[in-house]
């Protein structure tokens, strides 16, 4: 993470980063707390902080991110921004560990398929994946079956998908209680921040066990 050329120390913005993103606060609210630790940073500082370097430590992380198996778990929940309903595809392993996410437009077989695409490529082939009773996601995984010879099992079992069910719930609680987002570009990048934490708070990310701040600020060196 280069912060050449920025007014400040990368330390001062990694906190400024991490604040917004492990806490429900706005931007104003960081900015008050950054002020009380004696840094003067305007909130729309901190925005264009969050919208630069989250997607850097996203993908560090994927780099440094443990195995997550062969079985996963995937549910897909839907958010506002701007008021329009888009769609948050999430995938969990059978411990609970984050495998996946992906925010789409639509809740439709295409967009089950680039999720299934993403969540193969970050990680490894599924041998089998519990959903729920959607048809986009059985159809997506039949189709990638067919075009690319695999033979990922299709489970749709209820109850073992409580685990990402309950996976959701910090998801939703980060943005719930937040003012919401405003366009697709800042809500794709910020989602993904909030992730990278979750999988922290969950030890995902290989090394030894530090507190959160210290592997947060570990994927930006």
């Amino acid at each position: 993470m280069n912060t050449k050329g920025h007014c400040y120390p990368k330390y001062i913005i990694l906190q400024a980063v991490y604040f917004k993103l492990r806490f429900t606060r706005s931007y104003r609210n960081v900015e008050e707390i950054m002020k009380i630790r004696g840094v003067i940073v305007d909130h729309a500082t901190i925005q264009r902080w969050v919208c630069k370097f989250t997607p850097l430590i996203d993908s560090e992380l994927k780099k440094r991110k443990r195995r997550v198996g062969a079985g996963w778990r995937l549910d897909e929940n839907y958010i506002k921004v701007k008021g329009i309903r888009w769609y948050l595809y999430r995938a969990v392993n059978k411990l609970g560990n984050t495998v996946d996410f992906l925010l789409t437009r639509r809740r439709q077989r295409m967009s089950a398929q680039s999720f299934l695409i993403k969540a193969i490529s970050n990680n490894c082939l599924p041998r089998v994946r519990n959903i729920d009773k959607s048809g986009p996601n059985t159809a997506a995984i039949k189709v990638y079956n067919k075009r690319s010879f695999s033979k990922i099992k299709i489970r749709q079992c209820k109850y073992l998908n409580n685990i990402v069910e309950q996976d959701h719930r910090f998801i939703k609680w980060r943005i719930q209680n937040g003012l919401g987002f405003k366009n697709f570009e800042s809500s794709r990048r910020t989602l993904g921040g909030i992730e990278v934490v979750h999988m922290l708070r969950k030890n995902q990310m290989i090394g030894p066990g530090t507190n959160m701040f210290k592997s947060f600020c570990k994927l930006a060196c």
